[in-house]
């Protein structure tokens, strides 16, 4: 059993989320998966949220080595325990309404670092020890990525034939792009060849990869020699054998066979659990994987988040940290991101790393079934006013209460059907964020 974090939890909280747990969730099934797989709890009606004593510090955070402490602020007066109660708004920074009648901020523990160390430290940072860790787990879309990038930066090459007095500019930057793709493309090469190899037989895979690869080379060689003498249009040529290229490459790494989980294959593998009680096989989890996953595409779950980022308002924390005392993390569902967000404790393990991922699978599910049945009685009731217009945190913990109960009983059926079907699962592989909740200041 975990450590719980040292806050003082009032009483009249704990009763209060209790007795909200208690009437709103309703005990899973004997079939752990058939409850996973069939509760979906529509979102209820919004209710006065109990009052909770949240004046003060609710924790502290800690993100590589550097410490915040997140204090209440505002709805309390001087020398009095701020009180919160869930049907009324106050004031926050700037003037702008607020949530629950108070808000919180992070205030930093150290000093501010040296400009050089907070500049030159955190770009080197960047461009090697953060990026190179891709290179391990999203090594399928990285390589997809980088052929993308390298056929940009071809193209880019192309159009200074067309714009001579940028010539310098366009040609710079499309070296920087292509020696990126190269970089990426040989940090990716190794780990596909280990994915073929059968045994220790690592360098004669490699050998013959790269012998394929030097035909492919001469073949290409010979044929635009071909091509080139019948003079076609260079724009055109480009685009027809950049295409080639790419769907060449994409049928590439959609082929490549991995047996470890990162957060594209746990995605499915979880999705799969949760809605069928099956655990894909190897070959059906790769071949269900997301390849390209561009940077603007939303993503539902955070792992190792920040404070700030999961809670709206203190009065959300409160009420929900009950629930998750015996566990080494906290996870809670933001309306106003449509995300939901894993909190991870500093006593956390990598097994509790894998715990919290699935678990926020699991509420992540609940939500979207409450949102499509919401949207359902919209549809069959479209002139009647609905409440919840601006959901908060307060207003999932539902939710979050029947994910807890389904966790308990399902998980380790996950786990031991995840080890059947020969996946490996490792904290590390599904990049979690490095933040995390190191207890509470003593009041």
């Amino acid at each position: 059993m975990a450590p719980a974090m040292g806050m003082k939890r009032p009483a009249a909280a704990a009763a209060a989320a209790a007795a909200t747990a208690t009437q709103t969730v309703t005990l899973p099934a004997p079939d752990a998966r058939a409850a996973v797989r069939d509760a979906a709890p529509a979102l209820p009606p919004r209710a006065p949220a109990p009052a909770v004593a949240v004046d003060g510090v609710l924790c502290l955070e800690e993100v590589d080595g550097r410490k915040w402490s997140y204090v209440v602020e505002g709805g309390a007066s001087p020398g009095k325990a701020g009180r919160v109660s869930g049907s009324g708004r106050g004031r926050g920074r700037g003037g702008a309404a607020s949530p629950m009648g108070v808000t919180f901020k992070a205030v930093p523990l150290q000093s501010p670092l040296p400009p050089v160390e907070d500049g030159a430290g955190r770009v080197g940072k960047m461009l090697f020890a953060r990026q190179g860790k891709k290179f391990d787990y999203d090594l399928k879309q990285l390589r997809f990525s980088g052929d993308l990038l390298m056929e940009l930066g071809a193209g880019i090459e192309l159009a200074t034939a067309a714009f001579p007095q940028l010539f310098l500019p366009m040609a710079c930057i499309a070296n920087v792009v292509k020696n990126v793709a190269a970089v990426t493309s040989t940090s990716t090469r190794t780990p596909i060849y280990k994915a073929y190899a059968k045994g220790e037989n690592i360098g004669d895979v490699t050998a013959k990869g790269e012998s394929v690869g030097n035909i492919a080379d001469l073949l290409g060689t010979g044929l635009s020699i071909l091509i080139s003498k019948r003079n076609p249009s260079l724009v055109t040529s480009f685009a027809f054998l950049s295409c080639g290229y790419l769907l060449s490459s994409y049928h590439e790494v959609r082929s490549v066979v991995l047996n470890t989980l990162n957060t594209a294959r746990f995605t499915v593998a979880v999705d799969s659990f949760i809605k069928s009680g099956h655990v894909p096989s190897l070959k059906e989890g790769n071949s269900q994987e997301t390849i390209f996953n561009p940077p603007w595409r939303h993503q539902p779950v955070a792992i190792g988040s920040r404070f700030g980022e999961a809670f709206q308002e203190p009065a959300s924390f409160v009420a929900i940290r009950p629930l998750f005392e015996d566990e080494r993390y906290i996870v809670t569902y933001n309306p106003t991101k449509d995300k939901v967000y894993a909190l991870l404790k500093d006593q956390a393990k990598p097994d509790d790393i894998l715990k919290a991922a699935f678990h926020a699978h699991v509420l992540l599910h609940f939500i979207n079934a409450s949102h499509a049945n919401l949207n359902a009685r919209k549809r069959m009731n479209s002139n009647r006013s609905y409440q919840n217009a601006n959901p908060l945190n307060m207003d999932f913990i539902p939710h979050i209460a029947e994910s807890c109960k389904i966790v308990t009983s399902s998980y380790g059926v996950f786990k031991k059907k995840a080890r059947e079907q020969g996946w490996i699962m490792s904290e590390s592989l599904l990049n979690p964020g490095r933040a995390r909740l190191c207890g509470i200041i003593p009041q």
